[in-house]
């Protein structure tokens, strides 16, 4: 990791505004596009084209039936049955407490309905790893916001994926990845039904599809390589801050694996560290191209000035590893999610703390929040006046109307007023 002790050097390197155009690549565009059109086009004969193209073989059939999802999960070691029931729970119990309520004023004739989606599609990551956290994470918020029906789509899934399906409720399960599964999703096919938002994290493709099919289906967002920004002081274990960084590191050769440290002490005894530890990993080679090519270790006067230059970059994660976290995490306004203290590293968050783990990157921070019920409700208003409301707010209804030249509009609440005795306005 690089060190830097320039603090104006730093703030040029962490402000961005970017976003997710810079990973827009015209090649790649072009090659989703004809993706795309072949699933709008061909239905269940381009995804199962399309799938033995990329991942050397389409299933027999596309879809994973609910039975064969139990069975997988009584196959699964009883440790691991435990653990994602034990994940499942914690993230369950985090969205229902965030779940928003409706309301109705009757007095005022105005209210607030919380309406589910109707069906949503999630798309899990798969093929060379399992994932069934993100699984867990992207589908339970779904079930827990009411949505009647989740489908998902994920590359080649084994027992691990199928079991954690069957634990969150998942309703139908398609053995299917890549473009070829927004675009189905998006568009419908014979077996793949048309869905009304599409969440979840995937390849460049993946995200290349959401990008492009925008508009056609409704989208969470669009997620880049993961980032974590760790702020450190001299009160931090150096070791625990580096096995941070690398449990990010490891994801990807484009993870952005960040340290604010408050001293330059501080800084190079966790970037040693950091050195250390790397030669132990299993994805050793991962995490130190992601290190050497967005590695950074930065030395801040204060944790006030950390925290100034992390709300700049606006980061997946930040984590706290500093005297007081609990106080400084207030001053995170610009992050995916907060870690405050070496007792909460985000790899927990990863698995089991109950927050989902799909968080905004590249910058998107600044305006946008984790995958959460949120993003399967939406928030219709009611509007159920009384007539003696209609002759208060009426004239000014009428008034604005004819100011801004909409007659029309003008006499449709004029005609209500005569109706009532009221006089014209």
């Amino acid at each position: 990791m690089r060190v830097i002790t320039s603090i104006q050097e730093a703030r040029a390197l962490l402000t961005r505004r970017h976003g997710a155009h810079a990973l827009r690549d015209p090649a790649l565009a072009t090659a989703v596009a004809a993706i795309i059109e072949g699933v709008r086009t061909r239905g269940d004969e381009a995804v199962r084209q399309y799938t033995a193209q990329f991942d050397g073989a389409a299933p027999e059939s596309l879809e994973v039936s609910q039975p064969e999802q139990h069975s997988a999960l009584e196959r699964l070691p009883r440790e691991l049955t435990m653990a994602l029931r034990a994940a499942a729970d914690r993230i369950a119990s985090f969205h229902e407490a965030s779940l928003p309520k409706g309301w109705f004023d009757e007095s005022r004739g105005l209210g607030e309905r919380v309406v589910p989606l109707q069906r949503v599609g999630i798309y899990v990551p798969g093929g060379t790893a399992a994932y069934p956290s993100s699984l867990l994470m992207d589908v339970i918020p779904a079930r827990i916001a009411g949505v009647d029906e989740v489908i998902v789509c994920t590359p080649r899934p084994g027992d691990v994926t199928l079991g954690a399906a069957a634990l969150a409720g998942v309703d139908r399960l398609f053995a299917i990845g890549g473009a070829q599964a927004i675009a189905a999703m998006a568009y419908g096919t014979q077996s793949i039904p048309a869905v009304d938002k599409v969440c979840g994290a995937g390849s460049i493709h993946v995200t290349e599809a959401k990008r492009a099919l925008f508009g056609v289906v409704a989208i969470d967002g669009l997620y880049g390589p993961t980032e974590t920004l760790v702020i450190a002081d001299d009160s931090a274990d150096a070791s625990l801050a580096a096995a941070d960084l690398l449990a990010q590191a490891e994801h990807d050769a484009l993870a952005s694996p960040l340290l604010i440290a408050t001293s330059e002490s501080v800084a190079r005894d966790i970037v040693s560290a950091v050195a250390t530890q790397l030669g132990g990993l299993e994805r050793a080679g991962i995490a130190r191209q992601a290190l050497e090519g967005q590695g950074l270790a930065v030395v801040a006067s204060s944790v006030e000035e950390a925290i100034d230059l992390a709300n700049d970059y606006a980061p997946e994660h930040v984590c706290l590893l500093v005297r007081d976290a609990a106080r400084y995490s207030e001053g995170i306004r610009h992050a995916g999610g907060v870690f405050a203290g070496e007792h909460s590293p985000e790899v927990l968050g990863d698995y089991v703390a109950g927050p989902s783990h799909t968080m905004p990157t590249m910058g998107a921070a600044r305006a946008s929040s984790y995958l959460g019920v949120h993003h399967f409700i939406r928030h219709m208003p009611i509007v159920a006046l009384s007539q003696d409301d209609v002759l208060s707010l009426g004239p000014y209804a009428a008034a604005i109307a004819r100011a801004e030249g909409l007659t029309a509009h003008a006499k449709a609440v004029e005609a209500r007023l005569e109706g009532q005795g009221a006089p014209p306005t």
